[in-house]
């Protein structure tokens, strides 16, 4: 069952099946540059089914697997979870990097701020990303979020963005 659809994707739980393509998101070096550290076969496995449990709770929260919709090629993973130690949400997505610069990630994220802001009555939703992620702060941008400004995490600079409910509407 999808989450969510745009024109060219689909969003969708992950299943026990997709052990290899969660690990060619999360096990790649270049994709989780700005991430975190790539994980090694075994702590993906560990790491899918923590994300599979997310799904029994019912909540949005979770990890999702994003495929191209004509021909059902993985892409990479969309998720909503909370930010570090506070209980409001936040968006992320990784994509492989054959489809970095094609436009994917703005798609997904201003469906996400659309299918998050129907399906919740939360008031803002966040974005985190490491400050020197540029690439990811234009995507952001475009997508409709506002600088919060920059937190330290585990020694890391990260840049914390948001977007209000109201804005969300005229992000579209």
């Amino acid at each position: 069952m999808d989450l969510f659809t745009t024109n060219r994707t689909r969003v969708r739980r992950f299943t026990h099946r997709d052990q290899e393509s969660f690990f060619r998101i999360n096990g790649d070096p270049k994709v989780m540059e700005f991430i975190r550290p790539a994980k090694s076969r075994e702590d993906c496995d560990i790491f899918l089914l923590e994300n599979l449990f997310f799904y029994r709770e019912g909540s949005l929260l979770g990890r999702y697997a994003v495929e191209e919709k004509a021909g059902g090629r993985f892409l990479g993973s969309f998720s909503f979870l909370y930010l570090s130690g506070e209980a409001d949400y936040h968006i992320g997505y990784a994509l492989l990097p054959e489809f970095w610069g094609q436009g994917y990630a703005t798609e997904l994220v201003l469906e996400g701020i659309r299918y998050f802001f129907d399906h919740t009555q939360q008031p803002q939703l966040f974005a985190i990303i490491r400050a020197n992620h540029q690439l990811s702060q234009k995507v952001l941008e475009r997508s409709g979020f506002g600088y919060k400004g920059v937190k330290e995490e585990n020694g890391e600079q990260l840049a914390l963005f948001y977007i209000d409910r109201p804005a969300a509407a005229s992000a579209k």
